[in-house]
């Protein structure tokens, strides 16, 4: 087995066949940054006051662990794979081969037009944050210079999209640390702006509104808003030390996250009442109340407003960032594995997939619709579109983890010969599958109840899954695959 510990001298690696290979300079810090900033953004800092409206403080915070559990399990489970295979592209080639080629065709472009897409969001996004300072300027100018700059940092080196990445990231952990500390000084009463104690989790309906029903609710909300936290797996290709690297970075986000979301909305619950309105009001175009806005407020920052503009920009850009990285390299290893065109495998001389790069960038400049359709409008139309793409990625995820287990074991393969050993097997990988497709089922179940069906609700959120079915038989059907025999199953690191 190759030696990974070892640092790359070579900038693009070339194996005896001649074929070009992506750089490994990226380190665990790098790593454990980009699931952060893929992860952490708008779902936070502006959606997280819906889901406490929704179902009061306990029932939202029941709702982030719930979440919480089944991302841990997902984590865990490509942990366990990318430790021993680190490719890039990741859990596309997984379920090619530990499953059917034709789940890993279907996996491998559901995953880039995911993150095609959530480039476009980003970038639609930016435009309407930056009219809080510049509200004559056309959104497109905001735009096409956000979007000349994420190209700038992924075309020139993975080691600069990773930097960028890491301050892009550590901007957002230190706002959220800031937010906590401030918010638990107010509610113990050492800092003023809050009567203190914990009145708002027993008020009314609280701390569960609504009940069971609720917490299902918002479920799906909050699911989509922990999507991102895979990308790690998908740079495993691109790391230096990936059988220490891998595990280390992904049991260190899994926690981080997790205590970031839950002490975020524990604060928000315990110093906002769920009855307040402006819990509905926060988003992109109205971040003045969103709940982060509202606490530094009543803490006395008076530039509370301003301040979280910028943050909730730059972790805009960090999710456009790392949306443009992942989104190649997937489009690389299609490219590789003959799933997409060869002109996409070419690499320069700096390691990176330019021709990925550009394809993905070309779809990223779906937000140059805002011109032409308002700001607003082009952002709820992508939001839409990249909704369910997430879920069939996590859901492919934990499926191939369960046949990678038993064909590791089929073959007489060693345990002690993994880098990482997941937990909980096999009912963490069948937990994450069971709340996954309720989350991804249920993602607008409001569009199938009441008095007439809403037609045109489903066809948005759910474009997705007939895509992703029309991709997985097409190629079932052209190349006649096969689900693969656990005793062939293919565990070599090239």
């Amino acid at each position: 087995m190759q030696n990974t510990a070892r640092k790359v001298d070579a900038v693009v690696q070339t194996s005896p066949r001649g074929k070009e290979h992506l750089e490994r300079k990226l380190k665990t810090r790098h790593l454990t940054m980009i699931a952060i900033g893929g992860t952490i953004g708008t779902g936070l800092f502006l959606a997280s006051g819906a889901t406490i409206h929704d179902a009061g403080p306990g029932g939202a915070l029941a709702a982030y662990m719930i979440a919480g559990i089944m991302v841990y399990f997902l984590m865990t489970s490509l942990a366990e794979m990318a430790a021993l295979i680190p490719i890039s592209g990741s859990f596309s080639t997984y379920s090619a081969r530990f499953v059917d080629p034709a789940l890993g065709f279907a996996v491998g472009w559901n995953y880039w037009y995911n993150n095609a897409i959530i480039l476009a969001l980003e970038l639609s996004a930016s435009a309407l944050i930056m009219k809080y300072w510049f509200p004559n300027t056309p959104g497109i100018v905001w735009s096409a210079s956000f979007l000349a700059i994420i190209f700038a940092l992924n075309i020139l080196s993975v080691k600069g999209y990773g930097e960028a990445e890491f301050w892009f990231s550590l901007i957002k952990v230190v706002t959220i640390i800031v937010f906590i500390a401030i918010g638990l000084l107010m509610i113990f009463g050492i800092m003023s702006g809050h009567t203190g104690g914990f009145e708002n989790f027993t008020k009314g309906e609280a701390p569960f509104k609504g009940g069971l029903f609720a917490i299902f609710s918002v479920f799906m909300v909050v699911g989509f808003a922990f999507q991102g936290t895979e990308m790690v797996g998908v740079a495993a290709g691109e790391s230096e030390n990936p059988e220490r690297d891998m595990p280390r970075s992904i049991k260190q986000i899994f926690w981080r996250i997790l205590l970031f979301y839950v002490l975020a909305i524990f604060v928000i619950g315990a110093l906002i009442s769920y009855k307040d309105p402006n819990l509905l009001g926060g988003d992109l175009e109205n971040i003045a109340v969103s709940p982060f806005t509202l606490v530094f407020k009543h803490a006395g920052f008076a530039f509370a407003a301003a301040a979280m503009n910028a943050v909730i920009l730059t972790s805009v850009l960090s999710a456009g960032n790392s949306s443009l990285y992942v989104g190649s390299r997937v489009l690389w290893t299609l490219a590789e594995e003959g799933k997409a065109p060869k002109f996409l495998k070419k690499v320069n001389k700096g390691g990176v997939p330019v021709n990925a790069i550009y394809l993905t960038t070309l779809v990223g400049m779906l937000c140059f619709l805002t011109s032409l359709f308002g700001d607003g409008t082009v952002y709820n139309w992508l939001l839409n579109a990249a909704g369910l793409a997430g879920y069939l990625s996590w859901l492919a995820i934990s499926i191939t983890h369960y046949r990678f287990r038993k064909a590791y074991k089929a073959q007489g393969r060693d345990m002690k010969d993994l880098p990482y050993v997941a937990k909980w097997f096999p009912l963490g990988p069948i937990l994450a599958t069971a709340l996954c497709l309720v989350a991804m089922l249920g993602t607008n179940y409001g569009a199938f109840i009441g008095d007439k069906i809403d037609w045109y609700g489903i066809a948005v959120s759910y474009i997705g899954l007939p895509l992703f079915i029309l991709g997985y038989l097409s190629y079932k059907i052209t190349k006649k695959s096969k689900m693969v025999p656990l005793q062939e199953c293919d565990f070599s690191r090239e």
